[in-house]
């Protein structure tokens, strides 16, 4: 989602080859009634943030343009990686680094952020993208970073050259026996990568 204003719902879609809202948006769909359940946004920065970094790709920039437009009291940096440069998508402002997509279906935003300078103080981090990218960077924002889980928000929005089907890894019944048990969202999320890992070719 875009925004939402006036009545009206801007929704970008990324079309991939296959999934469920490229396949309704890929057709006639002018006209058709849609349902849209309450927004789940992930974005929550701390009030006594000093600075923010937004990093993405494709899939991300909707997301990265309604975060970029509505925080205007701290400096805000952004990473994009997109197949073409996009200049009149994201607000106006020079602390926008355009990264070229390394192929079709792939990513490289891991290698990225593992070379940012970081700010002075304490911030926040939100990132989205390819699964596998984003689990890479969760754990170096916590084993190298060691960041607060309170510090970062980072999520897997799609996953590079995987058909449609079932999670491998249902990260629910790890969630909520994590929390029961009394561990840490950064523990609860590395039981996950590690259930993942195994059950990988």
């Amino acid at each position: 989602m875009r925004s939402w204003s006036g009545g009206e719902l801007v929704i970008d879609v990324a079309v991939h080859d296959v999934g469920l809202v490229t396949e309704w948006a890929m057709t006639d769909c002018v006209g058709e009634t849609v349902t849209i359940t309450e927004a789940k946004g992930s974005f929550a920065m701390p009030g006594d943030a000093s600075w923010l970094m937004l990093v993405g790709d494709l899939t991300a920039m909707p997301a990265m343009w309604r975060i970029a437009s509505t925080v205007t009291d701290v400096p805000v940096r952004i990473w994009a990686e997109v197949p073409d440069e996009m200049t009149d998508y994201l607000p106006a402002t020079d602390q926008v680094t355009w990264l070229a997509q390394p192929g079709d279906g792939q990513s490289a935003l891991a290698g990225v952020v593992s070379g940012i300078e970081w700010p002075e103080g304490d911030g926040y981090f939100w990132m989205a993208g390819e699964s596998s990218q984003m689990r890479a960077i969760r754990k170096h924002l916590m084993r190298e970073r060691k960041l607060p889980s309170t510090a970062y928000d980072v999520m897997g929005y799609w996953r590079g050259g995987a058909r449609r089907q079932p999670r491998a890894v249902d990260p629910g019944p790890i969630y909520r026996a994590g929390k029961a048990a009394g561990k840490t969202d950064e523990e609860i999320w590395a039981e996950y990568d590690a259930a993942r890992e195994q059950e990988s070719p």
